[in-house]
């Protein structure tokens, strides 16, 4: 295995040129296709410029194990998710690396539900692309390619006929709303989704090209442009997507990046004063929106870091909502990935419904310090690792420790975690605190310990 590859239920990640090369994407598409078998697969892509080369890698894949092609063409992650079950699809892949650069790409898999496969599958695709033993067909049985460019329309249509969004009042209100798609898969799909609600949008960024004008993590740091945007155009909002469009952070009408935390917490307030149900997310998310779901009644659950898990989770507990901290809804009525599109629309509502300026919404919510960080992997991190959890029981009374996905440490003021990244070579650290100065102090201690 390339150890400059990425390889997750997250995707099949990498950096072209050194680490992710056309001839292994062939491969891996004619693995995934050997494990379906047969049937037809759902494709799309970002609009990365390297993502017209993978396409045509995974359709020679996928065509020589005898498996029929949908290209639905640039779309967002959730767009092929939604497809794939209505077209009665095997299963998916999306040609994307969500928030990497533009010199990573990937491919995501999915099922015939539309879902991230889990860990079983992606070892079954292992073993396959390991083994090289695919079902390659003869030249009378090779996959066929259709084209359908309708899916855009159709996953606008189906998010505003959700009974959670507001059309009426969303239009009544007027928002005017800027939107940053870093010229990504969100760039029509976004902006359009909100016209179709009544809001006024001011498209930043919606070219759609692939140029990633700024780093594409939608971040605070990197929301400077969508911030002085929103602060010239007087807009009661700004909206920034990542490349593939399944996450969504908020600026506030002053301008002021309120932290993609903040997203999954709203959209958990407003779907939980329209009905009753649990809630799932994970273990990187803030208690922000723990707290503000047990406020409204709903349970609360954990899982691991990962799409497939938190969908695992929403389905055995039945959750009427889940996600993760990152910006990623998760509305499981409609389908069970993260949508920004969704999010989009449940924020639009709850603004409209509320009447209330999304600073204030903010400022209504509990208040932690959260420091998110990420450091390259230091020689014998998992013995540090070992370490620290003998070290962090002298740092803090009444320790509590969740070893499902790396260490996650919870004492009375707050919370930190260290785990592997599924998508890039390092670790990730999250401190969050009730307040700055621990968060901060917390976050060097562990940091420090781990060099």
């Amino acid at each position: 295995m390339n150890k400059d590859l990425m390889v997750s239920t997250s995707g099949i990640r990498g950096i072209i040129g050194t680490g992710l090369e056309p001839v292994m994407v062939t491969r891996y598409a004619a693995a995934f296709g050997s494990w379906l078998k047969k049937g037809r697969v759902v494709i799309g892509r970002d609009s990365r410029p390297s993502g017209e080369m993978f396409k045509k890698a995974v359709t020679a894949g996928l065509q020589a194990v005898g498996i029929d092609i949908v290209d639905i063409g640039i779309v967002p992650t959730p767009t092929v998710e939604i497809a794939i079950p209505a077209l009665k699809a095997i299963g998916g892949i999306c040609i994307t690396a969500s928030h990497n650069p533009s010199e990573w790409n990937a491919l995501k898999f999915f099922n015939k539900n539309g879902e991230f496969i889990n860990k079983n599958d992606l070892d079954r695709i292992k073993k396959i692309y390991a083994s090289e033993r695919f079902s390659l067909m003869n030249h009378r049985r090779l996959g066929k390619v259709t084209g359908d460019d309708t899916w855009i329309d159709r996953h606008i249509k189906e998010v505003l006929g959700l009974n959670v969004i507001n059309r009426n009042k969303v239009r009544r209100v007027g928002l005017k709303v800027v939107v940053d798609a870093i010229n990504g898969a969100g760039s029509d799909a976004l902006p359009r989704l909100l016209e179709r609600l009544g809001v006024r949008v001011v498209r930043l960024n919606c070219k759609g090209d692939g140029d990633f004008v700024h780093k594409p993590e939608p971040v605070p740091a990197n929301l400077k442009m969508l911030g002085a945007a929103v602060k010239k155009h007087r807009a009661d909002l700004g909206l920034a997507c990542d490349p593939d469009a399944d996450r969504l952070a908020l600026v506030d009408e002053t301008g002021r990046p309120i932290g993609e935390e903040l997203t999954l917490a709203l959209a958990v307030r407003h779907v939980l004063t329209k009905s009753k149900g649990g809630v799932v997310i994970n273990l990187s998310t803030s208690r922000v929106t723990a707290d503000t779901a047990e406020e409204l009644g709903a349970r609360v659950f954990y899982t691991p870091v990962g799409e497939a898990n938190v969908i695992a989770g929403m389905k055995k507990h039945r959750a009427i909502i889940g996600g993760e901290g990152n910006g990623g809804v998760m509305y499981p009525k409609f389908h069970c990935g993260r949508d920004a599109l969704v999010g989009a629309a449940i924020i639009a509502s709850l603004l409209a419904e509320s009447k209330s300026k999304l600073s204030k919404l903010a400022g209504t919510l509990p208040i932690y310090y959260n420091i998110k960080s990420k450091a390259a992997l230091p020689s014998g991190f998992d013995r540090k690792l070992g370490r620290l959890e003998k070290e962090a029981g002298r740092w803090f009374d009444n320790l509590r420790i969740d070893r499902r996905d790396g260490f996650r440490f919870d004492f009375d003021r707050g919370w930190f975690q260290v785990r592997r990244s599924n998508t890039e070579p390092i670790y990730r650290l999250i401190v969050e605190a009730d307040s700055n100065r621990l968060s901060r102090e917390v976050k060097s201690r562990v940091a420090k310990f781990l060099k």
